[in-house]
């Protein structure tokens, strides 16, 4: 049916979004030196720095502001903006590219190709991202990867998030073709070792006689070394010097050398390695496969006429109603519009008890409702919800490789061409220039040639880093990188902020005391119209308890009274001392009590009868006309009073005089005292970083156990306290700060220190994107437990490097003096060490966060 309708014309003066690409804004840090530049801008409504993809998303008035002014912000702010449009990305599925040789290997495929400017290898997810021109053939990137020898096949839009290839691996042609090779090696070694008298001979050739057992000894270094063998034959191709064309080298050469026993158990020890090499990854690959599968296939969505539809949760669409009964997973992040459960949230916060939902509040895709019906709005397409922003996270780690992993690849490219080179000169020398056995000699250099595959050195960090960070983001916790799962497992203080970290951030006013001509609702209705436009959490504590008490300026349940309104004009935040506005003309400040200071002279403030009779309630000596020096005590007694209690004093006042006091007090959370004790048990210095002021401060950092900390610090000054603790003094070497906060209101901060963690960041996207490190819920345990993790992944990785390294000097060490053979250098070497590097990165999957139940 056709609309007969004019269409509307767009609205010239409606808000616009603007995506740019800055390649360059790889970081936090280079997040924030881009939004402060661009923020500066009148007319600019939203901005969200993608560090992952490298882009920015501003929402702006076009009638305040252009897009031309925003692109000059980000350039002035030194990053460039990438207008290239004609380049487009290509994921494609490549399952058995699974090792360091095998990303190599493919890489080396694609870069021939014109089109393809850039190529990023992920072989612990099985995959291959390439950046090619517009256009690009699609046909000829998978054959180029076909033509490394690997199956390829690219991936839909929809199935973006395929990991690797679930197929079993016992089940495969491979693994039959080794069981045969391994079957014909076992008759073989029967025959000519165990009962050599039936060993029948088939022939003499060349003076060689051969018996039957070396026709199985070959034909099992051909079944089982075929896919090896096509393997080399491709890294030749492309010029790749790894364990492919090593092994096939060492196979195709004992048989030529009249050692096909040495050949066959090198074919046949190989294949099961990389067998098991391969079920060993599966593991790694199932963590993130677990991620994948939270979120459902389908969704349950009422339709206008009230009927129900099942449709793919993929094509959800923002607005829609979703219907979810128990048990259910929820399909997209929204608002519940009906009905309540308690809802496990534990895939993206961590928690492990159930929280309570009902109408108006926020849910997540994933989640399941234990009990209760639930109609939830949609607010977010299946691709932005905050489970896939977690799951494309996770997957995009793998991109960042670690210092340690840069140094194992720079240090694996030196090691493999030296031990090749003294593998052929092993094998070469001593026949040639001592007159050595050459059977002998042939076989040390074969088992050389073995060793200098660094195989397992080089996934002994990818495979423990890809374990860490998928096990942290099933706790809760969401690492952005190899980088920052490292750094954080190196912390040696750790900068806490007070609201919303230590405290639960739900402020509430206390107590409100009148001065000078007002009472209590004249203080709270002056106040809140001050603060209405600010976002500052104290000032919304104000305006909301205003409105309970229906002084507030249109905010109580029946309007103000004309009376009562209040013009407001000219509101500036006062970056952390407060805000100044006009009200009714007259400029008014609500702000810190060290803003007063020089505004008003104390000597003409004098306190009502109602604040003489508010003070004396709370024991201090008053008349009912209170004389000035009365408000000299508000200043000098109250005001300390009631920041040593723990509380945060908001004077309000006008240039004149001040005209009341409001105090406001915020929860410690109760696992605050608890996370920070098994934070510094860890060796881990703590210390507060707060701008509110030093009674409160004291008495937070008492509540909690910090010794260490440091109040009425503005924005600016908590970055110099982030470098002053990163430096360690000057006889000390640079430490490793981490700074936890909200995400937002400590962003500078959080970018500055070596690593940031967001407290709470489900469902916000700043925290998602510009956090180093997330904490997905609002769970203070999770922070301990973070840098238990990284400490343990940190042990890992360098039990794995140097185990690594140790295996294969003794093995180096025992080739030539016939200790070591090739038989101990596949199976010790390089099946052996690949197995025990990634079951021992697994073990970072049994770290488990605690909580204080845990240790009553």
């Amino acid at each position: 049916m056709s609309d007969s309708s004019p269409a509307v014309p767009p609205d010239p003066d409606a808000n616009r979004t603007l995506e740019l690409r800055v390649p360059d804004m790889d970081c936090p840090s280079c997040a924030g030196k881009v939004t402060n530049s661009v923020e500066r801008l009148e007319g600019i409504d939203a901005l969200e720095p993608q560090v992952t993809s490298g882009r920015l998303v501003v929402e702006y008035d076009p009638t305040a502001t252009s897009e031309a002014e925003i692109r000059e912000r980000v350039q002035a702010a030194g990053y460039a903006i990438d207008d290239d449009s004609s380049a487009s990305e290509l994921t494609v599925s490549v399952p058995d590219m699974d090792c360091a040789s095998c990303a190599n290997k493919v890489a080396n495929a694609l870069e021939g190709l014109e089109d393809v400017s850039a190529v990023e290898t992920r072989p612990t997810s099985g995959r291959v991202t390439v950046t090619a021109s517009e256009g690009a053939d699609s046909g000829a990137i998978v054959a180029a990867i076909e033509s490394a020898g690997y199956e390829a096949a690219p991936l839909a839009d929809d199935a973006a998030g395929s990991i690797g290839d679930e197929r079993a691996v016992w089940r495969s042609r491979r693994a039959l073709g080794t069981a045969i090779g391994g079957v014909l090696v076992a008759v073989g070694i029967a025959l000519e070792f165990v009962v050599p008298g039936i060993d029948p001979l088939l022939g003499t050739v060349a003076g060689r006689s051969y018996e039957l057992s070396h026709l199985l000894f070959i034909a099992a270094a051909v079944v089982a070394g075929t896919p090896i063998l096509r393997n080399g034959y491709y890294s030749a191709r492309n010029r790749s010097l790894d364990i492919d064309f090593l092994m096939s080298v060492g196979i195709v050469a004992s048989v030529a050398a009249h050692h096909p026993f040495e050949g066959a158990m090198l074919a046949v020890l190989f294949s099961v390695a990389e067998l098991l090499e391969r079920f060993s990854m599966d593991r790694a690959r199932d963590s993130l496969r677990e991620l994948m599968d939270l979120s459902p296939d389908t969704a349950t969505v009422r339709r206008a006429d009230g009927s129900e539809e099942t449709i793919p949760a993929d094509d959800l669409e923002i607005g829609d109603t979703v219907i979810v009964r128990p048990g259910e997973k929820i399909p997209a992040d929204g608002t519940v519009l009906e009905g309540q459960s308690a809802v496990d949230q534990s895939p993206i916060t961590g928690e492990s008890v159930p929280a309570d939902k009902s109408e108006g509040d926020e849910i997540y895709a994933g989640t399941i409702p234990e009990s209760g019906y639930l109609e939830v709005a949609v607010e977010s397409e299946a691709d932005d919800s905050t489970i896939a922003r977690i799951v494309r996270m996770v997957e995009d780690a793998e991109r960042e490789k670690t210092d340690r992993e840069q140094f194992i690849d720079r240090f694996a490219s030196v090691y493999t061409p030296i031990v090749v080179a003294l593998a052929v000169a092993f094998a070469l020398v001593p026949p040639l220039l001592f007159g050595a056995s050459w059977s002998y000699w042939f076989l040390v250099g074969l088992t050389l040639l073995v060793i200098s595959c660094p195989c397992a050195l080089v996934i002994s960090t990818p495979v423990s880093v890809v374990s860490g960070i998928t096990s942290a983001a099933r706790n809760g916790v969401l690492i952005k990188g190899g980088r920052h799962l490292e750094t954080a497992g190196e912390t040696d203080v750790l900068a806490v902020d007070k609201t919303g970290t230590l405290t639960e951030g739900d402020l509430s006013i206390t107590d409100v005391i009148p001065l000078e001509g007002a009472d209590e609702d004249e203080v709270l209705r002056r106040a809140s119209a001050a603060e209405r436009r600010s976002e500052h959490p104290i000032g919304q504590a104000i305006v909301g308890y205003a409105d309970e008490q229906g002084v507030g300026q249109n905010g109580s349940d029946s309007e103000p009274d004309d009376d009562h309104d209040l013009e407001v004009s000219n509101f500036e935040a006062l970056t952390g001392e407060g805000v100044r506005a006009d009200v009714d003309g007259v400029t008014h400040y609500v702000g810190k009590p060290g803003l007063f200071d020089g505004l008003a002279d104390l000597e003409h403030a004098h306190a009502t009868t109602d604040g003489g009779a508010t003070l004396s309630g709370m024991g201090y000596e008053t008349t009912p006309q209170c004389d000035r020096e009365c408000c000299l005590d508000v200043l000098t007694e109250v005001v300390p009073d009631l920041e040593s209690e723990g509380k945060t004093v908001v004077v309000v006042g006008t240039d004149e005089r001040p005209i009341g006091v409001i105090a406001v007090a915020d929860r410690v959370r109760p696992e605050a005292e608890w996370a920070v004790s098994r934070v510094q048990e860890q060796g881990i210095r703590v210390v507060m970083l707060t701008g509110d002021n030093e009674g409160t401060a004291r008495a937070i950092a008492e509540a909690v156990g910090i010794d260490e900390y440091h109040a009425e610090l503005l924005p600016d000054e908590k970055l110099e306290w982030i470098d002053r603790l990163d430096d360690g003094g000057p006889d000390a070497d640079d430490n490793r700060v981490a700074m936890v906060g909200d995400g937002i209101n400590d962003a500078p901060a959080l970018a500055t220190a070596s690593v940031g963690i967001a407290m709470g960041a489900a469902g916000t996207d700043t925290a998602l994107e510009t956090a180093d490190v997330a904490l997905m819920g609002d769970d203070l345990t999770r922070l301990p437990y973070l840098f238990e993790l990284s400490g343990t992944a940190n042990g890992v990785i360098r039990q794995n490097i140097w185990a690594s390294l140790a295996v294969k000097a003794v093995l180096a060490a025992g080739a030539p003096v016939g200790i070591v053979t090739v038989i101990h250098a596949v199976v010790i070497g390089d099946m052996g060490m690949s197995l025990g590097v990634t079951g021992n990165a697994m073990r970072l999957a049994n770290v488990e966060p605690e909580t204080p139940d845990d240790h009553p």
